[in-house]
């Protein structure tokens, strides 16, 4: 992830599930978005890792545009979580 600029903003959000299936679930549904979401002012990256922990991290030239990133990451927490209490009560 490069990002040239005089100063960038970077930042983490993880998110921890009960299991690795949950973790999996939610790694799959953002994928898509992914792509559609790296842009000239800032780059998301995300990593599985250990058996439960989905890991975001974000690279912003400005305030602006990391904010963007990390409100869609929440958007997406907030599907998944949604979907995940569906699928439990199923």
């Amino acid at each position: 992830m490069q990002i040239s600029s005089a100063f960038f903003i970077q930042g983490k959000i993880n998110f921890i599930f009960n299991n690795s299936r949950y973790r999996n679930i939610a790694y799959n549904s953002y994928l898509p978005e992914l792509k559609r979401l790296q842009t000239k002012r800032s780059q998301i990256s995300m990593k599985k890792k250990k058996k439960n922990l989905l890991s975001f991290e974000i690279k912003s030239k400005d305030i602006t545009a990391f904010r963007a990133s990390i409100n869609d990451i929440i958007t997406l927490g907030k599907i998944v979580e949604n979907s995940i209490q569906i699928i439990a009560q199923s």
